[in-house]
């Protein structure tokens, strides 16, 4: 496995301090966001009624809009949201200039190429929020990536732009983030039928598709076979990020990944709601299908409330217990890619220390955050609202963080550079057997669960 020992998704290990890494960073830029978030919403919400996030009219996404794209400018009620923009991209660009600052990279031209990525970024949410466009729930994450691969594979990423050019900062300190969105009492909203359809059918597809790509499609580059599987069945770009640092993938292996997993999550959203209507699944069932098969969150909530308020409960429940094995994939791929798939030809492997500067450290903050927040919300009558309050303000730095990530992950790639990638076919081939045999898996166990095992379940939920 010589040959992929190139550039990785994440760099290679460097004789520089943990301290400095860009997974340590990650949690520390996502945890600052989470704790000043909280730490305001406590002290705003002490004594009043409800919990208040006095932070949250400071940051804004853009507007939606249907002739006219500068009605994007104003929110729902007629506000502008140019404060807000403003807003996000200063605390962006601060948080992102300290985090450079202390992993010492050069922060020469930085601000500049972040401005001028930040204004791409803008015209990918003003594309996404189009009336048609929202109609058929194309997210922001497929218009930010072509955006991005039209600018490389046309006129080029400009030389001065590329020092913003970080896509894998900004998605770990997205994710970071995002763990406060993972709470764990969710769990309890199904209850066991959501464990098992979440845990059991997403790593048997899992590895089942990687062992089909390796002993029957024969695919050369293991970490693109495995990039692509785990995009494929546990929960989209997340879990490609993840798991490829953790097996030292290229980021054009992460980067097609990414971009055929985009390509099929717009195609199941739109095709999933009415299959489920034509087979009469109802809303549970056809919920966790699409929860459980749907790789983009986003895309999933959009898929289930064409089911309903039920549909959509279901849908977004399987999905974020499915979010929570992110870690435990990491941690198994990077134990895997160790003992198995990196050991020399003599018979010696690398030692287990490996596995922890492999695994990628960023998902310990993603955990932690989880674990925190989840405590928070269960204590006292008042937790869960003030979560709630509290992650308004996360929530939207980290949508802008992915919407930065996906762009330039565009701009890093390039079609000509994919071509090596795409021969034969055998990608396409593995993500399409590796979907079906998702689909058929997890409606399958749904159906067990749901039906069998515990109708109860289905029952109380359809009330």
């Amino acid at each position: 496995m010589g040959g992929q020992r190139g550039e990785g998704v994440t760099s290679i290990e460097k004789t520089v301090s943990p301290w400095r890494s860009e997974d340590v960073w990650s949690i520390w830029l996502g945890w600052t966001v989470l704790a000043v978030a909280l730490g305001a919403t406590m002290v705003a919400s002490t004594g009043a009624e409800k919990a208040v996030n006095p932070l949250a009219g400071m940051l804004a996404d853009l507007g939606g809009w249907v002739s006219n794209p500068f009605d994007a400018l104003r929110d729902k009620n007629g506000a502008s949201v140019l404060p807000g923009l403003v807003g996000v991209f200063a605390s962006l660009l601060v948080l992102f200039s300290v985090g450079l600052a202390g992993m010492r990279e050069r922060m020469r031209g930085f601000p500049l190429a972040f401005t001028a990525l930040f204004g791409v970024t803008i015209f990918a949410y003003l594309l996404s929020g189009q009336k048609v466009v929202k109609h058929y729930n194309l997210e922001y994450a497929l218009w930010a990536l072509v955006v991005g691969l039209v600018i490389s594979n046309t006129v080029g990423t400009p030389r001065w732009l590329r020092p913003a050019v970080r896509a894998e900062f900004y998605i770990k300190t997205g994710l970071v983030m995002f763990g406060a969105e993972v709470l764990f009492h969710l769990l309890l909203k199904l209850g066991p039928p959501g464990v098992f359809i979440a845990w059991v059918a997403t790593p048997t597809t899992l590895i089942l598709t990687y062992l089909f790509g390796q002993y029957v499609l024969k695919i050369e580059s293991k970490s693109l076979n495995m990039v692509i599987s785990a995009d494929m069945s546990v929960c989209g770009v997340s879990a490609a990020i993840a798991t490829a640092a953790a097996c030292k993938a290229k980021k054009e292996e992460l980067s097609l990944a990414i971009g055929i997993s985009l390509a099929f999550t717009v195609i199941m959203m739109v095709v999933m709601p009415p299959v489920i209507e034509w087979l009469e699944l109802g809303p549970v069932l056809g919920g966790a299908w699409i929860g459980g098969t749907i790789d983009s969150t986003g895309a999933v909530a959009a898929a289930g409330d064409a089911l309903g308020e039920t549909g959509l409960l279901v849908a977004t429940t399987v999905k974020m217990i499915q979010n929570i094995l992110i870690g435990a994939v990491a941690f198994g791929v990077a134990v895997y890619w160790v003992t198995c798939v990196e050991n020399s030809s003599d018979g010696a492997r690398p030692s287990l220390m490996e596995i922890w500067r492999r695994f990628p450290k960023f998902v310990l903050g993603f955990i932690a955050a989880s674990i925190v927040f989840s405590l928070l919300a269960k204590s006292g009558d008042s937790g869960e609202a003030l979560v709630a309050a509290a992650t308004v303000t996360s929530k939207t730095l980290r949508g802008w963080c992915f919407c930065l990530a996906f762009v330039s992950i565009g701009l890093e790639t390039n079609f000509r550079e994919l071509k090596q990638y795409l021969a034969g076919g055998k990608p396409l081939v593995l993500y399409v057997c590796g979907q079906t045999l998702n689909l058929a898996l997890t409606l399958a166990m749904a159906w067990l669960m749901f039906t069998k095992v515990f109708p109860d379940a289905a029952a109380s939920l359809n009330q």
